[in-house]
């Protein structure tokens, strides 16, 4: 998906560029991507000879390893001339960057998380890239295309909603499981609680792994999925948002909407605890009651516009226009 949007933003400055993806044929997003697409067997990172020889073939001038990518590919890529991004999200994916080997072949380093939720590069890390002549890693934060007013309104008029007076539920992709069962069935409770309490509709996105049918909830509109401008339009125009840890998270804090971010797998709870004690969000235990009792707390006036103006003051800056002038000036040097 960041891919994707990175993707469309070039064609959008760009409309003669031509690109290609590389993608594993038995993910399911294969089909939905529109963009010209080369299939192998396993994750890309994992089959070396087909990517280089895709690489020989196509010529590109820019090659995008978003988050993965073996360090033979990147030096093939940077052999036939192109010019190499990296994407990183955590710091296991930063420090692999930063590799001697990989670090001489990489001409822009992106990190999709602002520096508060990673922490910057150590001081050796530093010393290492200034020897070897390397630039470091650019903070991009989280990687999304800012929402429009027009398909806000179409949105807001599909979904019979008002902007500022509805709550937006998302478990991530709609397969996480917790110990209690599916994530996506515990955001929903809490959104059939919350509307009793409150009275405030809401959009509930299940995501496109949730391997039930659709639940009936009143008060509740339930969607299976969503693009990401359209989330994004959803995101920015709800009262607040009921959220897990992953790039949501992030967005939601770039654009100043109070959350709710409970984890729901491994990798979040590092994130999530940055955040709360940065004071950009409201957190739980992932159970129906604590979660409500937060939730009620965050909607309350004072909670809000506390939590909002922090977000205000420490939103991620758009991560989308630094990765774009990143593409421009590599283009151009």
């Amino acid at each position: 998906m960041r891919s994707k949007i990175i993707a469309d933003e070039v064609m959008n400055r760009w409309p003669n560029a031509k690109i290609d993806f590389v993608l594993n044929r038995h993910v399911s997003y294969v089909r939905d991507c529109p963009y010209s697409t080369h299939l192998v067997d396993d994750t890309p990172t994992k089959k070396t000879r087909e990517v280089n020889q895709l690489i020989t073939d196509l010529k590109p001038d820019v090659v995008i390893f978003d988050a993965a990518g073996r360090k033979a590919q990147l030096q093939h890529a940077h052999r036939m001339g192109a010019k190499v991004i990296f994407i990183s999200q955590h710091r296991r994916k930063r420090s692999r960057g930063m590799k001697v080997e990989r670090a001489l072949v990489t001409d822009s380093h992106w990190v999709v998380q602002p520096e508060f939720a990673i922490g910057d590069i150590s001081r050796f890390d530093k010393l290492k890239l200034n020897l070897i002549k390397c630039s470091f890693p650019i903070f991009t934060g989280s990687i999304f295309k800012q929402p429009d007013v027009a398909e806000q309104q179409q949105l807001q008029i599909k979904y019979g909603i008002q902007a500022g007076q509805y709550l937006l539920y998302s478990a991530g992709s709609g397969g996480h499981m917790l110990k209690s069962g599916l994530a996506a069935d515990l955001f929903a409770q809490v959104a059939k609680s919350i509307f009793t309490q409150t009275g405030l509709p809401s959009l509930m996105v299940l995501g496109p792994n949730y391997p039930k049918s659709l639940p009936e909830i009143e008060g509740v509109t339930i969607i299976p999925q969503l693009d990401h401008c359209e989330f994004i339009n959803l995101l920015q125009g709800a009262k607040a948002a009921v959220l897990s840890g992953g790039d949501t998270l992030l967005q939601a804090i770039a654009l100043n909407i109070p959350s709710l971010v409970v984890a729901v797998s491994k990798d979040q709870p590092s994130r999530i605890s940055k955040c709360y004690k940065a004071g950009l969000i409201s957190t739980s235990a992932a159970e129906v009651e604590p979660m409500c009792i937060a939730l009620t707390a965050l909607l309350s006036d004072k909670s809000n516009e506390s939590i909002g103006s922090r977000t205000t003051r420490l939103a991620s800056s758009c991560g989308l226009e630094i990765g774009m002038a990143e593409i421009e000036r590599l283009l151009h040097n």
